[in-house]
């Protein structure tokens, strides 16, 4: 596995020289965050950003995200203009010598939280999710928004959204999704490009949207539907985690050989369907982060993984989520179960799964 950080640019605190100094860091993930979603991305501004990262001393190891346009969720008549565009898009990031994108098809709101900083026990705050609080809730009413979401939507433009969704089902959404992909993995085949799909997060409907991308069964028919290894997944522990139903291990057997980009969180079920994000240790939250690193490695898994989200610690401010400190301590973490797993494999005599 490839150790790597998200870093939001030029203007996040977290700068690439902090970045560089956690042990055994190499990557960097990222993204152009003032391009419209449906727009091309130059060629130009990606090498300035990939110049940028590599004079850090770091790589440029994932792009996250390249937005996928509503009209294509929704199945449009503009949507193969915007596919075409998409397509430029992977083009041009495969000629600047990147390889792997991470996106999603969540429709209108990419991930929802409750409380960016919501206490715990040891004195710390981290992101929560409340299902009862998001049910008695209206976006359109301006009574909800998180860093993330689109906010270049006028409340005229977001009531409209949530009506054209309305009408869609989740065999739809699927559809729009397989269409998508039909289009998209002939040209990352093409380019040497593996497309990453994140799953919906939290994994269940939200607002009333359909989500399609949050367990074993919608990760088997996305992954059939186009036969190719570029066609792959973003395994996300406390996306597909949130969910009690979830069995991470089986996804990654469903998934094994496409899965091309691991964000690691962990998270303790609060609710039926809610959650706070914790620490990386599997002391203090619901997913057995040991077990399922475990299982990556032992199923070959070596491409880019990030400490994804942590605590706000030690006093520290910023984006929720995403400050230095405890993300620092838990890509610590997760090299600490990745040299175990290694070094247990050397005593054993069991080498050749190191190198699978």
């Amino acid at each position: 596995m490839e150790m790597s950080f998200r870093w939001y640019g030029e203007d996040d605190p977290v700068t690439l020289e902090k970045i560089r100094q956690i042990p055994d860091m190499k990557g960097i993930v990222t993204a152009i965050y003032d391009i419209p979603p449906g727009e091309t991305w130059p060629y130009e501004d990606i090498v300035e950003l990939k110049n940028s990262v590599e004079e850090a001393g770091l790589k440029l190891t994932v792009i996250e995200s390249v937005p996928v346009h509503e009209e294509i969720k929704l199945g449009s008549n503009r949507r193969d203009v915007l596919i075409d565009q998409f397509a430029q898009t992977i083009r041009n990031l495969s000629k600047a010598g990147i390889n792997t994108v991470c996106y999603n098809f969540m429709p209108v709101f990419d991930w929802v939280r409750t409380d960016l900083a919501a206490a715990l026990p040891d004195g710390s705050n981290s992101l929560y999710y409340s299902d009862e609080t998001v049910r008695s809730l209206n976006p359109v009413k301006g009574e909800f928004s998180l860093p993330g979401w689109d906010l270049s939507y006028q409340k005229e433009d977001l009531e409209t959204l949530l009506k054209d969704y309305s009408s869609v089902t989740e065999e739809q959404l699927m559809e729009n999704l397989i269409y998508f992909l039909k289009k998209i993995i002939p040209v990352a085949e093409e380019k040497n490009v593996n497309m990453a799909l994140h799953p919906d997060d939290p994994p269940w409907p939200v607002f009333g949207l359909p989500r399609i991308v949050n367990n074993v069964h919608h990760v088997r028919t996305i992954l059939s539907s186009v036969e190719s290894k570029n066609n792959g997944i973003t395994f996300c522990t406390g996306s597909f985690g949130a969910d009690r139903g979830n069995n991470l291990e089986q996804i990654i057997e469903t998934a094994e050989g496409r899965i091309h980009f691991v964000h690691a969180r962990n998270i303790t079920w609060t609710g039926s369907k809610s959650f706070q994000e914790t620490s990386h240790s599997v002391k203090d939250g619901s997913i057995n982060m040991v077990s399922v690193m475990n299982k990556l490695l032992d199923k070959g898994f070596k491409g880019a993984i990030r400490p994804d989200h942590g605590r706000m610690i030690w006093g520290e401010s910023g984006r929720p989520g995403y400050g230095l400190y405890d993300r620092a301590l838990g890509a610590a973490y997760l090299n600490g179960i990745i040299d175990s797993y290694q070094e247990r494999k050397v005593r054993t005599n069991d080498t050749a799964a190191i190198y699978r």
